[in-house]
């Protein structure tokens, strides 16, 4: 938990004056102790943060009182100053190095110094910041920085959004419009409706005017009543998550605040014990409010903690909806107000009036869930607490008095929860009591840097035991959860927008067609005249049924059967279908774009392998490593010359020949002697108390009195977990000191029952970063004062730090095509002279400036490296697995043979992702992975482009911050190269950049998109894909909730995709083509017969004919097409290379179109013809004898298209032909019964359809045997 320290003041800015030696707020050092108090070893107090402070209450102190004279009003003060809000601090890391580069902030020696005018920022740059300042004030304090006092006025609370949660798409007001306009922005809906209106006209009315009312009404009235009802829903979970109540903390009562507002801080004997709260619900939560929250509440608004119940001033909150990785966090109180406690805290702002007693500054709100910055001030003196009140913190070797006494003493709560080393940012810190941060002797302010680790984010929820205090800065739609939160928007499948692009074609076709026959009947009357206008329109609805109103029923008909039978299949339980409109979609994805937490990998570390050079222990023979470990804590404690230790001796280290095979050539080792024992048992010692001391974790009692591990990294929760399974126990671990207790092993073969506790002090912590990529730890046993160095970390960069070795490289190398995590561990122990020159050395390095050349930071790595990571003894390597979701490699292969591109996005580190990408199999064996990570300039990614166009057969691993830079600056360079790579991670992904990469590869590629997740945090890329695909798992049910698609385990992906979406597309572009087929026909017919007819615009076929062919004629036929396949369950999965012939769309492209537009052509014409030709005695009857080899040419086509016969198929063939026998006696204005019953009759309508049908039947089988489809050669 670094340190990040206060931003530079600028200097002649409004309400910031230079600092003067003789201020009265800040006691000028004398010469002799600005020499002492820094170089020399017996007294060397934390000067920086000391200054850093007085600079801090210095420049407030001055604010204060120029902001008094200036703003008489109080409420006035709070008012962002725009100048005020460049000076205090600056968002950006290089603007802070730079400042730190030009000689601003602190010297050398840890004092204070004024800034050089170089360091003020350039007109240029200020009047652009003040540009912005003042065109976001003029929307509104929305997405602003801002100075919140405690208590603040209710003017300033309601000038930043409401704490209001809503996923609604629709209001009352927006409702019809916006679900109409979704219908209508379509052609194919609008052409419906245009037609409809038109049978209000008398002159273009044509049939019964239900025939084109009836099935719009009927598409429209179920689309609105699903998207009425899911916004209901929806509306039901905004209430729920607004309603819920949370406890505000209001001030003490006014005789209470004013009998304790002189009172010092730790004097809390006349301080109410009881809180004044009150539940509010969650959307009447306003900036400013204290909420105390309690285990398991999810955080309503993004609040700055300060305070806890734990004494340490940490709690832990589970952080999967947000950035979806399912380990803890720890976050860390605010050091002042934890100090004050409940009472006091609530009771902030309460004095005086509320005038200014505290407040908190925070940056602009951003998207960025890492990154905070802010400070918080507190206008009050503070009292010196008693010398029993000192603390010991990291650092600490020697007391105040020089004496160099190592006996620990009892913590102040102030500082014991300051944050924790950073090797960047951190100074070594000494036993301080608290008048070392007091701001000048005469009191003042206290201004004290907040980072990311003081702010509990809006939808993460309290995991720890005990209660919070938080202040809201952020609320609503400024809060990091709602802007990393895409809109969820309306999703089209690609059918869809096909089938539209058909429906212009055609309605273009049907206007030239109508045009040209009422050309060739001379344009009567004129061309521009009313009566060529209705003659024109008259066709266009005469010829409506080409694109007929009964395809968009039996899509949506077809898309519900679909999502029934995914729901219902056995192979995949509990599937949910969310969006039944995009079933089809999942036959065309060829980008799958996959989280890794918990979708690829359950996020279940487990210690699979430590290898210490000459041995090598495997899951199978762990027992021994206890039982070594024993042996040594046996030796430890008895001495070499005890009679337990003989016994020890005598009894333990034979392995057996299960195990040998994993042992390597140290079998032999061990057992040459009592020697070899002692050395091998001693090996084990060290790696493994290294192991169990070099981390980051701190266990967590739970409830029920259980003990849980909790860290950032689950890799080390699995390490510390092994740990205790082989007899080393993690039982208390704070900021200063860590316990571990030895001797709880036992198995069956030995046993021992003494346990003895050994205490660390922690003086150091060089937290993992993924530049360093490596952790170390500086700790001293307090019973032996020992202290060592330890460190751990990638192959990579631990190679060149450990001593020379012939075996690391190559079980490195091992490990990994096992799909293992390595760390390698070493050790280095310190004499007390190494440590304090370090000390002296890292304190000199953590108090510069920086200068052109080299930066504070990189001061800080160097003086790490070159005095403590330097020959260290390697002690081992470990490989921790982190174990993947059933089937994943299997799934992925499939994915890849179907022509799938996999794409992992992840929030997780480079070196982790890189891991997965090779245990999962995305990468081949051998394959080459070329890593881009902090990249900063342009020219440095052009060259990595450049490497990548010339290798598209590698797997790219890119982190967030590079990924930025490519897409801020590369995007269309970028996108081309990676869609053509074989494979792509992309590591430490924001949610917002996920849905970004989403959306790109769609916009660039227009290909189909497919991602999923299973955490909050996937939420905008799901939305944002084409398909999204939520997981059920132990981040919750939001990714499940936001997707179309829910499953319970990745493996389900490969059915859903490879059978049902191949499935249902490919019954979905026949069923369309066919119903299109089937309204084409009949437009010809009427074509053909105005065109003999004197082009006439007449209907050959009116009123209930026309209604009966587009629902009990040819319906059911035509829908059992819905219930084909080509092949099998079993084929399909096994050869995948079926749905990479299906995503190319060939199915329903133009090619296939225009066949069945031919067909449609000729058997039109030939029924028409034919009959016409052949019962040109009784044209009378010509409407029923073309009507029915019209009926009998649809049944035939429909038999003729089935690959696979289904019962409904053959059931739907013979009811519609007998619904059409018996409506003939029911229909005499259409049917001369006297007529259809004769033999004449029968043979006539037999050879019309033979003629219409059977040329088609016979091209069909010789295309089978000449180029039969891809299909049937595996039937």
């Amino acid at each position: 938990m670094p340190d990040i320290p206060l931003r530079s003041f600028r200097n002649k800015q409004a309400g910031y004056q230079p600092l003067d030696v003789d201020s009265p707020n800040i006691k000028s050092p004398s010469p002799s102790n600005d020499n002492n108090s820094n170089f020399n070893r017996n007294n060397r107090e934390p000067q920086m943060n000391r200054n850093v402070s007085r600079v801090a209450a210095a420049a407030t102190a001055d604010r204060s009182r120029s902001n008094r004279t200036r703003r008489p009003a109080a409420k006035q003060r709070y008012v962002d100053d725009p100048e005020e809000a460049v000076g205090l601090l600056d968002s950006s890391r290089e603007g802070e190095e730079v400042e730190e580069r030009e000689g601003g902030g602190i010297d050398g020696n840890g004092s204070s110094m004024m800034l050089p005018d170089s360091s003020k920022p350039s007109k240029k740059l200020l009047s652009t910041r003040l540009k912005s300042q003042k065109s976001a004030k003029s929307k509104g304090t929305l997405h602003t920085s801002r100075t919140i006092p405690f208590r603040p006025p209710s003017s300033l609370q309601h000038k930043f959004p409401p704490n209001i949660v809503r996923n609604q798409k629709y209001s009352l007001i927006t409702f019809f419009p916006m679900v109409l306009y979704e219908q209508f922005k379509f052609f194919f809906n609008l052409y419906f409706l245009l037609v409809a209106l038109s049978q209000f006209v008398p002159a273009l009315k044509i049939g019964f005017i239900a025939t084109y009312i009836a099935p719009l009404a009927f598409v429209l009235s179920i689309t609105i009543g699903k998207e009425a009802y899911d916004d209901y829903k929806r509306n039901l979970r905004d209430r729920e998550a607004n309603g819920q109540k949370y406890l505000v903390v209001d001030p003490p009562s006014p005789q209470s605040s004013t009998s304790t507002s002189s009172l010092p801080f730790n004097t809390t004997s006349q301080i109410p014990t009881h809180l004044s709260t009150r539940a509010v619900p969650s959307s009447s939560l306003l900036v400013g409010h204290l909420v105390r929250l309690q285990k398991n509440d999810r955080v309503p608004a993004d609040m700055v903690l300060l305070w806890t119940s734990d004494p340490s001033g940490t709690c832990f909150v589970r952080t999967d909806q947000l950035d979806g990785e399912t380990d803890w966090k720890m976050r860390i109180s605010v050091g002042e107000t934890q100090s004050l406690g409940e009472n006091g805290v609530a009771a902030l702002g309460a004095s005086h009036g509320g005038s200014g007693e505290a407040e908190i500054y925070a940056d602009a709100p951003t998207k960025d869930i890492h990154t905070f910055i802010g400070t918080f001030t507190l206008n009050r003196s503070i009292t010196t607490l008693p010398d029993d009140a000192e603390t010991h913190v990291i650092g600490d070797d020697e007391d105040e008095d020089g004496t160099g006494s190592a006996t620990p003493t009892q913590r102040s709560p102030l500082l014991s929860h300051h944050p924790s080393h950073n090797p960047l940012t951190d100074v070594p810190m000494k036993r301080t009591n608290r008048s070392s941060i007091q701001a000048g002797a005469g009191g003042g302010a206290i201004v004290s840097p907040l980072t990311a680790e003081n702010v509990l984010w809006a939808n993460t929820v309290l995991a720890s035991s005990g209660t919070v205090i938080g202040f809201v800065v952020y609320t609503g739609t400024e809060t990091r959860a709602v802007m990393n939160t895409s809109k969820a928007g309306t999703k089209v499948g690609l059918l869809e927008v096909e089938v539209n692009g058909l429906a212009k074609i055609l309605c273009t076709t049907t206007f030239i067609l109508s045009v040209v026959l009422v050309a060739l009947n001379g344009f009567r009357g004129g061309v521009f005249t009313t009566h060529t206008l209705v003659s024109v329109l008259r066709f266009l609805i005469l010829f409506s049924s080409i694109i007929p109103i009964s395809l968009r029923v039996n899509l949506d008909l077809g898309k519900s059967l679909y999502s029934h039978q995914i729901m219902t299949d056995s192979t995949i339980p509990n599937t949910i279908v969310r969006t039944s409109t995009l079933p089809e979609e999942l036959g065309r994805v060829e980008y799958l774009l996959s989280d890794k937490t918990g979708t690829l990998t359950r996020n279940e570390m487990e210690m699979r392998k430590l290898h210490m050079g000459t041995m090598s222990y495997g899951q199978d023979s762990m027992d021994e490593v206890g039982r070594q470990l024993a042996l040594a804590f046996a030796l430890s404690n008895t001495g070499p010359g005890d009679d337990h230790n003989q016994h020890y001796r005598g009894s333990s280290v034979t392995l057996t020949h299960s195990n040998s095979h994993s042992m390597g050539g140290g079998l032999h080792q061990a057992g040459a002697g009592g020697r070899g024992r002692r050395d091998m048992s001693s090996r084990v010692k060290d790696v493994v108390q290294s192991l169990a001391l070099c981390h980051n974790v701190t266990p967590v009692t739970n409830d029920d009195g259980s003990v849980t591990y909790q860290a950032s990294s689950p890799d080390e929760v699995a390490i510390v977990s092994w740990t205790q399974s082989i007899g080393l126990t993690l039982v208390y671990r704070d900021r200063t000191k860590m316990v571990l207790r030895a001797g709880a092993f036992s198995s069956s073969q030995s046993q021992t029952t003494s346990e003895n506790l050994l205490t660390f002090d922690i003086l150091s912590l060089f937290p993992f970063t993924s530049e360093s990529k490596r952790m170390g730890i500086i700790v001293r046993d307090c019973a032996t004062g020992e202290i060592s160095f330890l460190l751990k970390g990638a192959d990579v960069v631990m190679a060149r730090i450990v001593q020379r070795n012939d075996w690391l490289e190559e079980e490195t190398g091992n490990m990994a095509r096992e799909g293992l995590r390595t760390l390698v561990v070493a050790k280095k122990k310190l004499s007390a002279t190494a440590y304090a020159e370090f000390e002296k050395a890292y304190h000199i390095a953590s108090t510069s400036t920086g200068t052109g050349v080299i930066s504070r930071a990189e001061a800080q790595a160097k003086v790490v490296e070159e005095l403590l990571e330097r020959d260290m003894e390697l002690l081992g390597l470990t490989g921790v697995e982190d174990r993947l979701q059933d089937e994943v490699r299997s799934t992925l292969e499939l994915m890849r043979n179907a022509g799938v591109k996999v794409w992992m996005l992840t929030g997780d580190k480079v070196e982790t992702a890189r891991c997965i990408a090779i245990s999962t199999k995305m990468v081949g064996r051998g394959q080459y992975i070329h890593e881009v990570a902090k990249v900063k300039t342009s020219d440095d990614m052009k060259s990595h482009l450049d490497f990548l166009q010339n290798k598209l057969d590698c797997c790219l691993v890119i982190d967030g911050e590079s990924l930025q830079l490519c897409l801020n600056l590369f995007k269309n360079e970028f996108i081309e190269i990676a869609t053509k790579l074989s494979a792509v991670v992309a590591c430490r992904c924001s949610p917002t950049q996920k849905a970004d990469i989403a959306r790109l590869i769609r916009a660039h590629t227009g290909k189909r998109v497919c991602c999923i997740g299973d955490g909050g945090n996937d939420v905008s890329m799901i939305q944002a894909a084409d398909v999204g695909v939520g997981i059920v798992g132990k981040e919750g049910r939001q990714a499940s909730l936001a997707a179309d698609f829910s499953l319970t385990q990745f493996s389900f992906l490969s059915t859903l995709l490879l059978w049902h979406g191949r499935l249902s597309y490919r019954r979905s572009a026949t069923l369309a083509q066919f119903v299109i087929h089937r309204g084409l026909i009949i437009s010809i017919i009427q074509a053909v017969f105005s065109a003999i007819f004197y082009f006439a615009p007449i209907a050959l076929y009116q009123g209930w004919l026309m209604v009966g062919y587009a629902t009990v004629y040819t319906m059911m036929p035509v829908f059992s097409l819905v219930l084909d396949r080509d092949v099998s369950r079993e084929t399909a999965l096994v050869y995948p290379e079926l749905y990479k012939e299906l995503v190319k769309g060939r199915v329903l492209g133009y090619k296939s179109f225009f066949e069945w537009v031919m067909i449609s052509v000729y058997q039109g014409a030939a029924i028409m013809i034919m009959s016409l030709v052949l019962f040109e005695n009784e044209f009378l009857h010509i409407v029923s004898i073309s009507f029915t080899a019209l009926v009998l040419n649809e049944l035939i086509m429909v038999a003729l298209e089935i690959t696979t016969w289904h019962t409904y198929m053959i059931i739907s063939e013979v009811v519609t032909l007998f619904f059409y026998v018996i409506s003939i006696a029911f229909l005499p204005e259409y049917f001369d019964l006297s007529f259809v019953v004769t033999v004449g009759f029968a043979w006539k309508v037999a050879v019309i359809v033979g003629i219409s049908a059977m040329p088609l039947w016979i091209v069909k089988v010789i295309k089978s045997r000449i180029a039969p489809a891809a299909s049937s050669k595996l039937l």
